[in-house]
């Protein structure tokens, strides 16, 4: 069909990825937030029994969205994968071993009814919920900076960076409106299934997370805009070309990284969503009107998200060491037939996941409360 050409497939996959990872940050959103909140949001032991009951039956299931997205970049976007795991591979390795204590923070908190245990695994259950979105916030804002990585003529990628060159104030920054991204979602979400002190500990970390991303988005944008050069690709990147990322010219300009809102005026949207979500999220939290709180806190994070995304396009990961070898949606994809078959594959089974998912929650929907806790002792986490 003409509607499936090798340049639309390229796009719809880049729009697609672009949806898993807003599935992602949406539902591990609250379940990293939460996390994070634990040690906080509960006084007492049945207190934070509360906070992890809220998320126990469905955390799992989220990290459905983390491996589809992790399979979709290594299956439509190859040479982004191998580069990324390759050059940041410490990082990767804190992130993967980070989310290790998640299972086991779950499964033997409450085995045994001792204070030190529990206590010690709550804390253990705050690590994998403050590490990934820091590493992820800090690798966004690596991208946008530029990756010193660069291809040979075999098309083998070689990084010259470390792990500490990734800690640039820019990417902290990034990696600091991550976290508030996440405390935001879980304190939202915790709203929605506590009642008691829990909730309106909750109440307070959603007015303090929300006014956090309202500030570090705000800062982040306003630093892009005066201190960081962007890229633009200046000649020989062909829609419909091959993916090979040697073959265009890529120059450095400022305020590069904001043309795309100048050229597609529509894409404001995007950054104006992040601003006013995280502002609803804070109104509504404060007049402790849950359900709106957490709608608002899940367009703060699309919003957000889709900036990220129309700042960078063409761009997938800018490279600060050879900018002509930057990865891009249209030159570091997959083989048209390959793309073609994943997108028929993601039309069937992700509406499915979806729809699992949404009957799942339903299903398991209730509101959490020291008592309901202590009627349900033994069969509760």
């Amino acid at each position: 069909m003409e509607f499936f050409t090798y340049e639309n497939l390229r796009l719809i996959w880049w729009l697609l990825i672009g949806i898993l990872w807003i599935g992602f940050a949406i539902t591990e959103g609250f379940d990293m937030g939460i996390a994070m909140l634990l040690p906080f949001v509960g006084k007492t032991d049945e207190e934070r029994r509360v906070a992890i009951n809220a998320v126990a039956p469905h955390w799992d299931g989220n990290q459905v969205w983390l491996i589809l997205a992790a399979g979709a970049l290594f299956a439509a976007w190859p040479i982004v994968y191998a580069t990324t795991f390759s050059g940041m591979y410490l990082a990767l390795m804190i992130l993967l071993f980070s989310l290790f204590l998640r299972p086991t923070g779950f499964d033997y908190r409450s085995k045994i009814d001792n204070p030190k245990w529990r206590n010690a695994w709550d804390w253990a259950l705050f690590i994998p919920g403050v590490i990934p979105p820091l590493i992820f916030g800090i690798a966004m804002g690596n991208l946008f900076l530029g990756l010193p990585f660069e291809f040979d003529q075999f098309l083998r990628s070689s990084y010259h960076g470390n792990f500490f060159s990734l800690l640039h104030p820019f990417a902290l920054l990034s990696g600091l409106l991550a976290i508030s991204m996440f405390l935001m979602q879980g304190a939202s979400y915790l709203m929605l299934r506590s009642d008691g002190a829990v909730h309106k500990r909750a109440q307070h970390y959603l007015q303090f997370s929300a006014l956090a991303v309202i500030v570090l988005f705000s800062v982040a944008g306003i630093w892009l805009w005066l201190g960081i050069d962007g890229y633009v690709v200046t000649g020989g990147l062909a829609a419909d070309g091959p993916s090979n990322p040697t073959l265009k010219t890529v120059a450095t300009q400022s305020n590069a990284w904001l043309k795309n809102y100048t050229t597609y005026p529509l894409t404001m949207i995007a950054p104006a969503l992040g601003l006013l979500g995280a502002f609803g999220a804070l109104l509504m939290g404060k007049a402790g009107k849950s359900s709106l709180a957490f709608l608002n806190s899940c367009l703060s994070l699309v919003g957000i998200i889709l900036t990220a995304g129309f700042s960078l396009f063409p761009f997938i990961m800018p490279s600060s060491a050879n900018p002509n070898h930057s990865l891009t949606i249209f030159d570091a994809t997959s083989s048209e037939l390959t793309m073609h078959i994943m997108f028929w594959a993601a039309i069937i089974f992700v509406p499915i996941i979806i729809s699992y998912t949404l009957w799942g929650y339903s299903k398991l929907w209730r509101t959490y409360s020291v008592e309901y806790i202590r009627e349900n002792d033994h069969s509760l986490y």
